[in-house]
């Protein structure tokens, strides 16, 4: 099994997080960085890396920030676009001991890495148990590790099911709840012809698939990690015949057999063009595939995602928020800002122009928002089943064991039994070492 054994990356991401590095350091030497011209001389500097794709967004929110506190100074890193290169700029930069970061924008992965490294300072005394319950359960249990909260959520996310309200209702077939009324569904449009593929997922080798499978698992009963006891599930029937399910859909032709390459976006386009009647995909795909290009624009509803009889629906919960670095000089102005963006008027600011689910329930219930987007209504029913991937210090390495023996599994290189029995003997090594 020695090809599936974990290595260590390659010299070309190597090069290019390098690269990166110096190019964040010669930017914030010559002052490249994005800030504001009315900023006061003497005010306390916050510096904080926001990936390019997103920085649009936040520079309202940054300068009205810095319109009712002129004694704070933000600056603003424009960092690449890959979320995997943006992790390992803040890595680099930890570990070279004096990272340029007040605040760090943390994906809720990285939360436990983070905080075991002790790279994250702790923020339960600066907000209370009651300012907390404004904010989604999951959300908040995604910042905090081994309890001790060390991200202020300012986005969530969850993934869940897609499908095309108006095919499922010609048709007189209610919305699957369950894995069997899913497939019975697709092979029954597919057979009729009324739609290419039933049923289109992630199943590319990258954080992408875990995130996917983790729902999966909680929709047949099984488990990954238990973080408490650090105990693996992968080998268990549930978890293989969760993993069964996956395969079955592409030997049954309700999955396209590239199904095994997709990404978020691959199984977007197909859905968008009409092609597929189920999509597993996360909210960003919502305001796209209603666009005025779209082919199903006005013909797609959502729900939670489907489960195994005598199971329950589980939604991989994913999310943004912010952190303060332990290295940072000024925490209290950079804990102000985390605030001021965590903040009802941020939030509902930062969601109105994105389509970003936000952390306060408040907010599914705002009229502006809901008038822009109406689903966001019934995103509470998704969130409030929301699975956390395992919060574990070796989550990182976790994660690449579990994409590496999937794949190899959906790729038929191993069979499912090989595979899993792999993958929870090399994650229950990782945790010996």
């Amino acid at each position: 099994m020695n090809q599936f054994r974990r290595y260590p990356a390659g010299l070309a991401r190597f090069v290019v997080t390098i690269t990166l590095i110096v190019t964040m350091f010669v930017g914030l030497l010559l002052g490249n960085s994005h800030r504001s011209p009315s900023q006061a001389q003497g005010a306390t500097p916050v510096t904080l890396l926001i990936a390019a794709q997103e920085l649009p967004y936040w520079r309202p929110i940054i300068a009205d920030f810095e319109a009712q506190n002129p004694d704070i100074k933000i600056t603003a890193i424009e960092g690449p676009t890959a979320t995997n290169l943006v992790e390992d700029l803040y890595t680099a930069a930890f570990l070279l001991g004096d990272s340029p970061y007040d605040l760090v924008y943390m994906d809720i992965v990285w939360v436990p890495k983070f905080a075991a490294a002790g790279w994250l300072r702790p923020l339960n005394d600066r907000i209370t148990p009651t300012e907390l319950e404004a904010f989604l359960p999951a959300d908040v249990a995604g910042g905090t590790y081994r309890n001790q909260l060390y991200r202020l959520p300012i986005r969530s996310d969850a993934g869940m099911l897609y499908y095309r309200k108006d095919l499922l209702d010609q048709a007189g077939i209610k919305p699957p709840e369950t894995v069997a009324e899913l497939l019975a569904a697709a092979q029954k449009l597919q057979k009729s012809g009324k739609v290419k593929w039933g049923y289109v997922w992630q199943g590319r080798q990258y954080e992408g698939a875990a995130a996917m499978f983790v729902e999966i698992l909680r929709g047949f009963g099984g488990s990954w990690v238990d973080p408490a006891t650090l105990t693996v599930g992968l080998d268990r029937p549930e978890s293989l015949r969760a993993l069964q399910f996956l395969i079955g859909t592409i030997k049954q032709g309700i999955a396209p057999p590239g199904v095994t390459t997709y990404q978020e976006e691959e199984t977007r386009r197909l859905f968008q063009n009409g092609d597929a009647l189920f999509m597993r995909n996360w909210p960003y795909a919502w305001p796209l595939a209603n666009a005025p290009d779209s082919k199903v624009a006005g013909k797609i509803a959502l729900k939670p995602m489907v489960y195994a009889a005598n199971y329950g629906s589980g939604a991989c919960q994913g999310g943004w928020g912010w952190g303060i670095a332990r290295s940072s000089r000024h925490p209290d102005a950079a804990w102000r800002v985390a605030e001021f963006f965590a903040s009802p008027a941020s939030q509902k600011r930062l969601s109105l122009a994105t389509g970003y689910l936000p952390s306060r329930r408040s907010l599914y219930s705002d009229p502006d928002i809901i008038q822009k987007y109406p689903y966001f209504a019934s995103m509470l029913d998704v969130l409030d089943g929301a699975v956390l991937r395992p919060p574990i210090a070796q989550y990182a390495q976790a994660s690449d064991i579990l994409q590496r023996y999937l794949s190899a599994a959906l790729t038929e290189r191993l069979t499912p039994e090989a595979a899993m029995a792999a993958a929870t003997a090399e994650t229950r090594q990782l945790f010996e070492n």
